[in-house]
This record gives C-alpha cells, sequence and structure tokens, in this order.
C-alpha cells in the first residue's frame, strides 16, 4: 500500500466554491459499498436507502469565529492571528483572559519575546480583543505560537464574536456568501477549527422528514481541527503520524446504537468525523471481553482508518468527497475497497460532481 494509491486528479473547477443554493438539493453519489456499483441522485433522495430502525449519528460540533484580523500594535501592519485550541497560561483563565495555540501570519514579525501583540477592532473602530504572542507551542509542526487573548467586554466569548470570522478551508477562496451556510442546522457548541461537512446538506425539514420514518438520530463531538485538510507526505502511508482530535459520545448515544442493533438497524455516520468517534469509543475489552460502544467525555483520538481496519460500530456512511492523498481518502477506503471508491471518484470527476468542503456528497451502503 502507498500513498499514490490514494491520489487522483482534481480538476480546479470542480473544487465547490459555495455552498449549493439548498442544502439537499446538491447530489449524492450512492454507492454499493461490497460490489463497488454508483447511482446518481440528489442529496434529499437519501430517504429511499434509509429503514426504519436504522440511526444516524451526527457530529454537532460547531465552527468557532476562529480567524482574527487585525493590526500589529506599534506600526499598524496588518495581523492575522487563527485560533487552533485553548491551553493553559502562566495565569489563571477568566472571563476575559485565556490563552490559545495559534497560527499567526506574517510569522516573522510576531514572534514570542518580542512584545508583539496583535489588535482587533469592531465595525466601530474599538479595540475589542487583543493577542500578545508569548511563547512556542510545545509539538507544533507549523510554528504554532501560544497568545494570551485579553478583552474589554464582560467576556472573551463576546469579543470573539465581535470580531472574528468563521474559517474556511484553504482551497476555497474569496467566498463572501453567508457563513452559517458552513454551519450545520443542527450545531451547537463551538469547538472546531472546521466544519463536519457531510451534515452540511440536511436541513431541519429533512431531519424531521426522516425521524417520521422511523430513521433514528443521535449525536456525537469531535473537535475537528485545521490538520484534517493535511495531505501524507510519506510515501508509505502507515508511517504518518496521524493528528490528534477531542471527542465526546454521550451516553445517550451509546444507548441509541443498542437499541438500534437490537432493533436490526444500521449505524450510519454522518461524515467521517462521526466515524472517528464512534470508532474511538469502541473498548474491545469491555462487555467480558466481546466489545461495546463506551461513553466518552472529550478524549483524545489518534485513530488511525487504514484499508484493512474492520469497523465495529459503523454500517454505512456518508461523507463529502475529500483532498487526494488524505487520510480521509484513506477512511473512506476502508469502508469499502480502494480500488472501488477510486472508481467511485472517477465517475464523480467524470459527471462533473462539486467536490470537497461545500461540494456533493456520497453515501456508501
Amino acid at each position: 500500500m502507498r500513498t499514490d494509491d490514494f491520489d487522483y486528479a482534481l480538476p480546479d473547477e470542480l473544487i465547490a466554491q459555495e455552498p449549493a443554493a439548498e442544502r439537499d438539493r446538491c447530489r449524492l453519489l450512492v454507492m454499493d459499498r461490497a460490489t463497488g456499483e454508483v447511482e446518481d441522485r440528489i442529496f434529499r433522495d437519501i430517504v429511499d436507502y434509509l429503514r426504519p430502525g436504522d440511526l444516524l449519528v451526527a457530529n454537532e460540533t460547531r465552527v468557532m469565529p476562529a480567524r482574527l484580523l487585525g493590526a500589529k500594535r506599534g506600526t499598524g501592519g496588518a495581523a492575522e492571528v487563527f485560533l487552533l485550541r485553548e491551553c493553559a497560561g502562566p495565569e489563571p483563565r477568566t472571563n476575559r483572559v485565556a490563552f490559545w495555540e495559534v497560527l499567526v501570519r506574517p510569522g516573522k514579525r510576531l514572534k514570542p519575546g518580542a512584545g508583539a501583540v496583535v489588535d482587533f477592532a469592531d465595525g466601530a473602530g474599538n479595540v475589542v480583543l487583543s493577542a500578545e504572542i508569548i511563547d512556542w507551542a510545545r509539538n507544533g509542526q507549523r510554528g504554532e505560537r501560544v497568545a494570551r487573548l485579553i478583552t474589554p467586554l464582560p467576556s472573551l466569548d463576546e469579543a470573539l464574536h465581535a470580531v472574528g470570522h468563521t474559517p474556511l478551508p484553504p482551497y476555497i477562496k474569496d467566498y463572501a456568501g453567508d457563513e452559517e451556510l458552513y454551519q450545520t442546522v443542527y450545531s451547537r457548541r463551538e469547538s472546531s477549527a472546521a466544519a463536519p461537512t457531510a451534515g452540511l446538506h440536511f436541513t431541519s425539514q429533512l431531519i424531521e422528514r426522516l425521524c417520521d420514518q422511523g430513521v433514528g438520530w443521535a449525536t456525537v463531538e469531535l473537535e475537528v481541527g485545521l490538520d484534517t485538510f493535511r495531505i501524507v507526505d510519506e510515501e508509505d502511508p502507515e508511517k504518518h503520524v496521524i493528528h490528534t482530535e477531542f471527542y465526546t459520545v454521550p451516553q445517550a448515544t451509546v444507548d441509541a446504537v443498542a437499541a438500534a442493533r437490537a432493533a436490526g438497524g444500521r449505524v450510519i455516520a454522518v461524515g467521517t468525523t462521526s466515524v472517528r468517534s464512534l470508532e474511538s469509543a469502541w473498548d474491545s475489552a469491555a462487555n467480558g471481553g466481546a466489545g461495546a460502544l463506551v461513553p466518552r467525555d472529550r478524549e483524545a483520538t489518534s485513530l488511525y482508518i487504514l484499508p484493512g481496519y474492520r469497523f465495529h460500530v459503523v454500517d454505512a456512511l456518508i461523507t463529502n468527497f475529500h483532498v487526494p492523498r488524505s487520510t480521509l481518502m484513506m477512511l473512506v477506503s476502508a469502508f469499502s475497497t480502494r480500488e472501488s471508491v477510486m472508481a467511485a471518484y472517477e465517475h464523480a470527476v467524470a459527471e462533473r460532481y462539486r467536490l470537497l468542503s461545500f461540494g456533493d456528497a456520497m453515501f456508501l451502503h
């Protein structure tokens, strides 16, 4: 197995630069995971493939307003700070002060120990948030820094929503539409730097229709990081060190999976992040060694799913089309076969599907 096995020609013009006009009117490529046979449908046709007793499990995380555009204090030069994750700092966290691991631009002018501070102003020109670059992040691989965030407003949350922007993937250029369209309709707690994009195609009405049809709905939470877009550089994918993310599988979802299994239904993951959450929560030592899904509360996972992986929880998968040579291509290939998945991608390209985060969807069953 080589990383090149998961490469494909991705025409730039097929990278969707904006969402579908209607969430559930995007295209849906349906693939039989056993035979590789494909059908071309519309996403709302998913109702034709789900049965009473099936269970959909979706990642309900919401994208943070993590992209901050401001000016370097003292020079006024343009600067960008991208929030990655909150971390411990040299002083206690308060409503107005917190420490975050961040990416910055321009990196050469925002070095720790140089007194670098970036100020962020609201629409009225008032500085409502500042970021002081105080240290290098531990185990950082992309020049991550630690920033001390401080605001004069009652809370950092208020400040972030006053000046922050929803970040978009690097391959989406100049999108100026509604940032809410990069959030799922069921999203809740802001904890991700990128959206679980397979869920973008669901509308509240479609979810209600599926529930009326007897399909269950449950949620997990996985805090999606920017490394989800990272391609694998190593020739041997097994030598790649996958990123770590935090996930939660509540007891209610564990119970819903058990109920679906008892009723003969399938567990259908909405997106690869839901797959990683459910499969990470499988405990092979539980249930007398027979294995069982167990609840998890913001635990770390570095689960790396490659072809040959045995799925313990997930029976079917709704997903978007992914970047070539990525760990997500490998995960999807593990859910069927590499040959079938690559053939499906060739079909999608030939049929001019819209690809990647704002693009069309696949259903592997």
